[in-house]
């Protein structure tokens, strides 16, 4: 297959991790190298559970004992061997940053460089008088004494609280005064006042080094003043950069000032945050339709704090307060007075008072959380640093102003960037790089982003692409990188930037390794290898490792969507909407107060550039808007003025990435609801019913049924410090997690524990007989998830795994309810295809339209052409990122879509359809 040596190539023996079949491969360094296969055929587990894992195995055990203790370990992957592996680099999707203080500026040291230049040439401007504040020194007053009064008489006068005798021994002889607003000049003998302006030189402004020296002496005893006779002004050149005119002081100017993660520059109302929380009264009385008796304090109606309502309304009576009508009919002095209290009774205030003194409990801190929101801070307006530091300025900007910006933005401010030849030489290293890292960030389709940004709000696909854009920055060589899906919500606009960014890192001299299953990356690419043939058990195959030319030729599900030719006919729309969702004026982050109409019971596909404001739209105020009127959140919608058409809504369900569970007790089986049905199916097993179990002691969160010693766990963690934290089986239960006699009970040869480690494509066939827990765990394997374990812990599942169950889960809610009509229920699916193949995605679709034809309401926000293709009605957003994005390009049906010139998406999707 090749001729070149061993060493150019990563070579994998008897690799077994996870699914993988005992499998031997070659990857090629200093290329390009997808791989690729059906959902849950064993890629990640070769790419970052095998050569990763190897890879930061290696490097953690170079590393003294006490260095380990402080690194995130991975256990060694199940390989017989790994060579010629290089330093090894995973981007992977997971966004794992919690805190708010990582924003895009930090994480990408943009905003350190900034705060490099503005310690170096930024101008103090005060913020009273908005003059320049200067910092004097001998040679820039000589300066400006030349530049403004030569040919001038003065004085060289300077501060002083020396005694007279003393100034007299330096060589001091007059001091100058003022009488009557006059200057009148004295012997420094005869002057008592302990305060003086002594002379230190009287000449004509001219000779610049009589001038510069006579500064200069006055410079090293004080204060520095100049009066001009002509002119009978008095010149003020303090050492101190202090304004002229106030008299504000300017603290000294240091990178740390402009940290807002340090005390020195942080705001002191904020901390840095650039928000502070503050008590919401729609979290604290969420309905004001109910009366003070009803409860419309909410937060009062939990029985341990009954007695704050119950003071409250004996208190009311006696103060006046009609506690039977509804809180919002209360006059103005009445709501204020609830929160206040008086001396009939304590109000909701004193209650939070008394609340804050126990911040120290844990749950108090939770409590307090859920009734509180952030708002924007008073002091900083946002910029988290203190007054001090805003006054630093480079052309009218503070560095505040800049974090605003976005990465296009701060491009083009630094581009006409107007700087004195001793600025720009100062400046020049900072500002290279800079421009640099801002390129990169641009390349990958992140030139929407601001700096101000938190990186925890950032996708897995954008936080990847960010790091992507680090990685060109640091320039490294002899590298291998590993990365996952990097085109995940990116428009098929920006995917050929990633891909020529893969290139560029491969001609550095590294190796790249990519998860991926987007047409045009594999297309691309320099290496294939796909696994297969299908997902769990029956995949963790090598279908197909060598050169993109020969893959063509070959006969595998990749291949072959490669060379399929899309036979998908757009056709006049069968049917006319008429109820419609409509969402007027939405104008939150870059929304350009736009109205847009969501049809019910059809497929809205929401498309548009990465940034454009789609997830704005559709999850921060329509979902938003929507659950609120309907009193299901109280998170509050970005703005927007009306939403019309509520009344035909039952319910709005958004199903994200986000983790079904967070502990590995959580399963599939019990998140889908079908493990009550398989307990109580061993529960009716005449062994069970012989050694008095119940179903309640098949389940892992049971102490009945569970396994004393390791809980329902399965393993022991044995704390070795210094080494890696070792996962033991449970002696007692070897690893199956419940007790003995439990695992005795069996049905149809298997015991539960044999049952949980099944897939789903494996219990379809296993519970045959059992036709309503068969139907149900179709409905899984219809969604392209059979390769799952019944009782696969969620903490292993992927962010699209995790969306697809919850999928399931609705789909399994109406088959249990026997709803054959989802009239009024709107799901809305954000990016529901990643990590999905192609053939995936066609499984996807199918369930979709299950739940159309049961006259539900589906609303998407994908990239995807394969699934925009199969929308009843678009709407895009548009035509740029960030400022330049948030305008409605277009909404209606596919067919007129795809006439409409200045859209991307319909640009790409009729090169798709012809494709």
């Amino acid at each position: 297959m090749h001729n070149k040596p061993e060493q150019d190539f990563l070579i994998i023996k008897g690799a077994r991790q996870n699914n993988l079949q005992n499998i031997d491969l070659i990857i090629p360094h200093n290329k390009l190298t997808v791989i690729t296969g059906i959902s849950g055929s064993g890629k990640s587990s070769l790419a970052f559970d095998t050569i990763y894992a190897e890879g930061q195995w290696r490097f953690i055990e170079c590393m003294s004992s006490y260095a380990r203790v402080f690194i995130e370990k991975l256990p060694r992957p199940d390989v017989d061997l790994i060579d010629n592996l290089r330093p090894t680099i995973a981007l992977e999707q997971r966004n794992p940053v919690k805190g708010s203080r990582a924003t895009v500026g930090t994480h990408t040291e943009i905003y350190d460089y900034l705060r490099i230049i503005f310690s170096k040439i930024a101008k103090p401007i005060c913020p009273k008088c908005n003059l320049e504040i200067k910092e004097w020194n001998p040679s820039k007053i000589a300066q400006e004494l030349l530049e403004k009064y030569s040919g001038k008489r003065a004085f060289i006068v300077f501060e002083s609280e020396e005694p007279s005798e003393k100034l007299i021994q330096l060589g001091f002889s007059r001091v100058l005064t003022y009488e009557n607003s006059n200057a009148v000049v004295k012997e420094l003998s005869e002057f008592k006042e302990k305060e003086k302006l002594v002379i230190a030189d009287r000449l004509r402004i001219g000779d610049i080094s009589r001038v510069n020296d006579s500064v200069e002496i006055a410079f090293k005893m004080g204060n520095v003043k100049v009066y001009i006779v002509e002119d009978n002004i008095l010149l003020n050149f303090p050492a101190e950069p202090v304004c002229q005119i106030c008299g504000i002081k300017t603290p000294e100017s240091s990178p740390m000032l402009f940290s807002f993660n340090h005390p020195q520059g942080a705001c002191p109302e904020c901390k840095g945050f650039g928000y502070i929380l503050k008590y919401d009264e729609s979290f604290i009385i969420p309905d004001k339709e109910l009366s003070l008796s009803e409860g419309a304090i909410e937060i009062w109606e939990r029985p341990s704090l009954r007695w704050w309502k119950q003071q409250l309304l004996k208190g009311a009576k006696l103060s006046g307060i009609n506690v039977n009508i509804p809180y919002k009919k209360l006059p103005e002095e009445h709501k204020k007075l609830i929160f206040t209290g008086n001396q009939y009774f304590y109000g909701i205030n004193d209650f939070l008072e008394e609340l804050e003194r126990k911040r120290y409990k844990v749950h108090v801190r939770v409590f307090l959380s859920k009734i509180r929101k952030p708002s924007l801070c008073p002091l900083c307006k946002g910029k988290r640093l203190r007054q001090e530091a805003l006054m630093f300025k480079i052309n009218g900007l503070d560095i505040g102003d800049l974090n605003f910006m976005s990465v296009k933005e701060l491009q083009k401010w630094i581009d006409s960037l107007k700087l004195s030849e001793e600025q720009a030489k100062i400046a020049e290293e900072p500002l290279k790089q800079i421009s640099e890292k801002l390129s990169f960030l641009q390349r990958v389709g992140l030139g929407y982003l601001t700096l101000d940004r938190q990186i925890k709000t950032l996708s897995g696909g954008e936080y990847q692409r960010l790091n992507i854009s680090n990685q060109l920055a640091n320039k490294l060589t002899a590298t291998l990188y590993v990365l996952d899906e990097p085109t995940v919500g990116l428009h098929p606009r920006d995917t050929d930037r990633i891909v020529k960014v893969m290139k560029e890192l491969t001609d550095y001299g590294n190796t790249v390794v990519v998860v991926e299953h987007d047409r045009d990356v594999i297309k691309q690419a320099d290496w294939i290898v796909e696994l297969g043939p299908g997902g769990g058990i029956s995949g963790g195959r090598i279908i197909y490792s060598g050169e993109m030319k020969n893959f063509l030729q070959m006969n595998t599900p990749t291949s072959n969507y490669l060379k399929e030719k899309n036979e998908h006919s757009v056709s006049k729309p069968s049917r006319i909407y008429k109820e419609f969702i409509t969402l007027k004026n939405a104008r939150g982050h870059n929304l350009k107060n736009i109205t847009v109409h969501f049809p019910m019971n059809a497929l809205t596909v929401v498309t548009g550039i990465s940034g454009s404001g789609k997830s704005s739209l559709v999850v921060d105020t329509f979902y938003r808007a929507v659950a609120n009127q309907l009193g299901m959140s109280n998170e509050e919608p970005l703005p927007y003025d009306e939403i019309e058409g509520v009344k035909n809504i039952k319910t709005i369900k958004l199903i994200d990435q986000s983790p079904i569970g967070k502990t590995p007790k959580s399963m599939p089986v019990t998140y889908l609801g079908l493990y009550g049905k398989i307990r109580d199916i061993f529960a009716a097993q005449k062994d069970a019913k012989v050694r008095g179990l119940s179903a309640g002691a098949f389940s892992v969160n049971s102490p009945e049924g569970q396994c004393p010693t390791c809980k329902g766990e399965g393993f022991i963690r044995v704390q070795m410090y210094f080494f890696e934290d070792l996962f033991l089986p449970c002696e007692d239960c070897e690893g199956k997690r419940f007790k003995k006699e439990v695992l005795e009970v069996k049905y149809k040869d298997k015991n539960i524990h044999e049952v949980l480690s099944m897939s789903f494509d494996e219990a379809y066939d296993f519970f045959y007989d059992e036709f309503a827990l068969r139907e149900k765990i179709n409905i899984v394997r219809e969604l392209g998830l059979g390769y799952l374990r019944l009782g696969q812990p969620a903490t292993t599942l992927s962010g699209g795994e995790a969306q697809r169950i919850k999928i399931c889960e609705e789909i399994l809610n109406s088959v249990t309810a026997k709803k054959s009509n989802l009239k009024g229920f709107i799901y809305i699916l954000d990016e529901p295809t990643v990590g999905l193949h192609y053939e995936d995605v066609k499984k996807f679709l199918n369930i979709v339209k299950k739940l159309i034809d049961k006259s539900a309401t589906v609303i998407i926000i994908e990239h995807n052409l394969q699934v925009i293709a199969e929308a009843q009605w678009i709407i895009d957003l548009g035509p740029e990122g960030g400022d330049e994005g948030g305008y409605l390009v277009y909404e209606g049906n596919l067919l007129d879509f795809l006439k409409i010139n200045k859209s991307y998406t319909a640009k790409y999707l009729k090169e798709y359809l012809k494709s």
